[in-house]
C-alpha cells in the first residue's frame, strides 16, 4: 500500500484507496466509510480499488484536510 503524501498540511491529489484516505484522516476504514457515506452520490462508485482524482478532490472538499489545533495552556 502506497502511503498518502501529506506535506505542510497539503495532500498530493492522486488515486487513493479507502485505507490510504483513512490513514490521512487518522481513523479506521469503517469510520472513514461512515464519514463519506452522506456524499456517496456526489463521489460516485470507485473503479476497482481506488478513488480517482476527481473523487479524491470531492472527498477533500467535503471533509476538509485534517489539522492539528494547538492547545494553549
Amino acid at each position: 500500500m502506497a502511503r498518502p503524501i501529506v506535506k505542510d498540511g497539503k495532500i498530493k491529489v492522486m488515486p487513493y484507496s479507502i485505507a490510504e484516505l483513512a490513514s490521512v484522516y487518522d481513523v479506521c476504514e469503517r469510520t472513514f466509510k461512515k464519514w463519506i457515506s452522506p456524499f456517496a452520490d456526489e463521489i460516485g462508485e470507485k473503479q476497482g480499488r481506488y478513488f480517482n482524482i476527481s473523487q479524491v478532490m470531492i472527498i477533500i472538499e467535503k471533509l476538509g484536510l485534517p489539522t492539528e489545533i494547538p492547545l494553549d495552556n
